[in-house]
């Protein structure tokens, strides 16, 4: 009987027992971590979940008065509204445009701007450095248009009088619509290059420094060091950047644009941003919008699953 008894003790003691207290424990030891994340995690319920349910209006004839839902159900109208609009074709030529000039000048500034950084021994240097590229980005867009305005300006600006000086013509770039694509790809680098710098550059500060002494062992020198080991070893970091930046695809900004946009370069600078302002919340259209934006969300979930896909099949480890 006693035997009996011990062998039942034993056979409960192999039963899993409720992992709850540890759990609690675990919660417990991280709970200054948790408060940490907390901010982060209710702005993104607030202000990116919960507003995902008013969605259903680009599907309605919304009427504020009526509410969700006592408005009427369209359908797909206002998307084929969208589709069927004549300055569609060129919102979205003028939007895809600038993002692909963002793709391939801005990307890669700031990733060049990180090596060079790194390689900076001087210490003084390189902290006053980093301290000028990075504080353009805590400006707002209305100080650097406006910064922009008063150099480009044809009346006065230093830019145009240096012409001038110089025996050229001077050029409006504020109105030509020539001038407003690479204006606003300058002011985007300007502003956005040295706040970029700060994930590869510590991405670069994790790389292993023996692996710099066996290639200057080698014989291998700065630019060999950087192609070998420095950019293989943030390449992973570069891959997921690059997918969330695809990602934004039609996401270019409205503010910056909307600043420099006027009757004179509307037809190059219209994008589909300052088009749900222009075309839907300044008529109170508000299905109208609604269906653009969630037009531009799904395509850009569409891309980033695309571009995740892909990574995975190149061997990268891509964002999930």
């Amino acid at each position: 009987m006693q035997e009996a008894h011990q062998e039942n003790a034993v056979q409960l003691a192999r039963v899993p027992q409720p992992r709850t207290s540890e759990l609690k424990k675990r919660l417990w030891k991280n709970k200054w971590l948790y408060v940490m994340l907390l901010p982060g995690v209710l702005f993104f319920i607030i202000f990116k979940y919960i507003p995902m349910f008013g969605l259903a209006i680009a599907f309605q004839d919304y009427k504020p008065f009526k509410g969700i839902g006592g408005s009427e159900w369209v359908g797909f109208k206002h998307f084929e509204r969208l589709f069927t609009e004549p300055d569609f074709l060129n919102i979205l030529t003028n939007t895809l445009l600038l993002f692909g000039m963002n793709l391939l000048f801005y990307f890669p500034i700031p990733i060049l701007l990180a090596l060079m950084l790194n390689e900076v021994r001087f210490s003084f240097f390189k902290r006053t450095f980093q301290t000028l590229v990075y504080l353009p980005h805590f400006m707002s867009w209305v100080i650097i248009v406006s910064i922009s305005f008063v150099m480009l300006t044809s009346d006065g600006g230093i830019v145009n009088e240096l012409l001038a000086y110089f025996g050229f013509e001077k050029v409006n770039f504020l109105l030509s619509p020539e001038w407003f694509r690479p204006t606003y790809i300058i002011q985007v680098i300007w502003r956005e290059a040295g706040w970029g710098t700060i994930i590869y550059l510590a991405a670069i500060a994790s790389v292993d420094p023996g692996l710099y002494e066996a290639a200057r062992m080698d014989g291998a020198g700065r630019l060999r060091q950087v192609w070998h080991i420095t950019l293989p070893a943030i390449r992973s970091v570069i891959i997921i950047l690059l997918i969330l930046k695809i990602g934004d695809v039609l996401e270019l900004g409205f503010e910056h644009v909307y600043l420099l946009l006027n009757s004179m370069n509307r037809e190059v600078a219209e994008i589909i941003d300052t088009y749900v302002y222009t075309a839907g919340l300044r008529q109170g259209k508000f299905s109208y919008s609604t269906a653009i934006g969630f037009f531009k969300s799904f395509i850009g979930l569409v891309l980033v699953m695309t571009a995740n896909r892909l990574a995975k099949k190149m061997g990268e480890e891509g964002i999930y």
